[in-house]
């Protein structure tokens, strides 16, 4: 019998987009009898099924694994009955160290080159710690047999777990690095909207203010002069019994960037605790969704764009404080 236990440790600054991800992740589990003279990376194999024994095997032989504290760097390493075995779980930027996943995506558009998906609220885009599997990383690596040829199986750019909407994947490195260029060069262009406490008073807004990793928490990111400079334009759509409907456009990508520009204004979104938010008008996740992407395509320069509807949850939210509900039809 395998006893484990899960310990996030430190958090790195990470990538300058919409998603938050741990260094790495230590998990401990004790050897049973039914283990007892098993070879370790068959050991490790069985316990942490989310990834390729392959890949544990290079865990092993870079140093990431200890038996009752000790480093050991054989894959063929008996194990005893009560050894303790620790294992540093790094997330790596090639894809195939993940298994692939065969998960629903909805995809509004597909071709040879690139894909665009609607993201339903709840699915992690890239395992990290705590979330090793059952992420759209593990479901791109099902849906196309090329993904596990791109680093992080063609993601550019990401949503925050419980973000909605739409996101760009490349389908070729031509494609991978085209879209990249673009987005640091903010020629993708994105808009959201959002639900957020207070009344915004004035139409619209551009708050213009550097973003970095709070200093007291390692988990939220603040507005910091030590931060990336980062600009969000807010429109107010709606505003009724304490609540205002937002559109928001980006013009960087930074971690967590509207929700924190909105809540350093007084503005937190509803269900977004994190950062001063508290559940309403039925939503208990965050009340953001990507509603509109536009780019030009990476191979045929063609321009593109596409707009979804929110999901279900949000839309209810939102007719609470807008009963016409059509300005994203």
């Amino acid at each position: 019998m395998i006893d484990d236990y899960r310990e996030p440790l430190l958090e790195s600054q990470g990538p300058a987009d919409d998603e938050d991800e741990p260094t790495y992740e230590l998990r401990s589990a004790a050897v049973g009898q039914g283990d007892h003279a098993q070879r370790l990376d068959k050991f490790l194999a069985r316990w942490l099924g989310e990834f390729s024994r392959s890949h544990l095997q290079g865990l092993i032989e870079s140093g990431h694994v200890q038996v009752d504290g000790e480093v050991v760097q054989s894959s063929s390493r008996k194990l005893a009955v009560r050894q303790q075995v620790s294992v540093e779980l790094v997330p790596t930027a090639q894809s195939l160290s993940f298994k692939p996943e065969s998960l629903p995506l909805s995809i509004v558009f597909e071709d040879e080159h690139m894909l665009v998906l609607d993201k339903p609220s709840g699915l992690v885009v890239h395992p990290a710690a705590g979330n090793w599997s059952g992420t759209l990383l593990n479901g791109l690596l099902a849906h196309h047999s090329g993904a596990q040829l791109l680093p992080r199986a063609g993601i550019v750019h990401r949503l925050d777990k419980d973000t909605s909407g739409l996101m760009v994947v490349g389908k070729s490195q031509i494609a991978v690095t085209a879209l990249a260029r673009a987005i640091a060069a903010r020629e993708v262009h994105r808009q959201y909207v959002a639900i957020a406490h207070g009344v915004m008073p004035m139409p619209e807004l551009q708050i213009e203010a550097p973003v970095g990793r709070d200093p007291r928490s390692r988990i939220r990111m603040g507005v910091v002069s030590s931060g990336k400079a980062a600009r969000t334009d807010v429109q107010r759509l709606v505003s009724q019994g304490g609540y205002s409907g937002v559109r928001c456009t980006l013009h960087t990508g930074r971690t967590h960037q509207i929700r924190v520009h909105m809540a350093s204004k007084g503005w937190p979104l509803i269900g977004d605790v994190l950062y001063g938010g508290k559940p309403a008008l039925g939503l208990t996740r965050q009340a953001l969704h990507a509603v509109k992407l536009e780019l030009a395509h990476p191979c045929t320069s063609e321009w593109l764009s596409w707009r979804v509807q929110p999901p279900p949850d949000f839309r209810q939210a939102w007719q609470q404080i807008d009963s016409a509900d059509q300005f994203w039809a």
